[in-house]
């Protein structure tokens, strides 16, 4: 199990940010206060990049620091990479009020 190379701020959060490239298969493990996981990454997460630490269902809310920072487009199961292929910003848009 390898720890520290990802980042959790907040035990509401649902995804952790990974401090270095990490590989598909990679056992992590993050934690925030009480909230703690231990993850099998299912893809290869880039450094800065965001992997769920929980399953998230399509069309949920997904939390990162502490705040919403957009919706998933489809179901995003625990370990998988998240990015703009599966997950749509509400933040900033100008079709949006």
């Amino acid at each position: 199990m390898k720890a520290n190379l990802a980042l959790l701020i907040d035990p509401g959060d649902h995804v952790a940010t990974a401090f270095a490239a990490l590989a598909a298969g990679d056992a992590i493990a993050v934690q925030a206060g009480p909230a703690a996981y231990r993850i099998i990454l299912r893809d290869a997460i880039p450094s800065g990049h965001k992997f769920a630490v929980t399953d998230i269902a399509a069309g949920g809310e997904v939390r990162k620091y502490g705040a919403s920072i957009g919706r998933a487009l489809c179901a995003i199961p625990a370990g998988a990479h998240i990015h703009l292929h599966n997950l749509e910003s509400l933040r900033g848009r100008g079709d949006r009020s």
